[in-house]
């Protein structure tokens, strides 16, 4: 294990302690459960925009979607536990 130092403002040193204490847990435990709660959520986080990235690119080079309304639909009859078919995705008509 490698060892960094970080140098904190003595208010937030405090805060970190009293709630540490309160946790029950120590100043130092406290600190390694944040960063990687924090590196945890970042990792999450970008791994949602990649997804995000990768499906707009596939809409936009096939110019196929779901409609919101049929989507909807399909995931309100999901939570009743209903079965049907996924919504198909498909070019949109154009407006005249």
């Amino acid at each position: 294990m490698s060892t960094t130092t970080i140098r904190l403002p003595d208010e937030l040193k405090s805060r970190v302690s009293r709630v540490a204490e309160r946790a029950g847990t120590t100043a130092h435990n406290f600190i390694l459960t944040a960063i990687e709660e924090k590196a945890d959520q970042e990792e999450r986080r970008i791994d949602f925009h990649d997804v995000a990235d990768r499906r707009h690119a596939g809409i936009v080079t096939s110019g196929k979607t779901v409609p919101w309304v049929e989507m909807r639909r399909y995931l309100e009859d999901r939570l009743t536990g209903k079965t049907g078919a996924h919504p198909t995705a498909r070019k949109p008509a154009r407006k005249p």
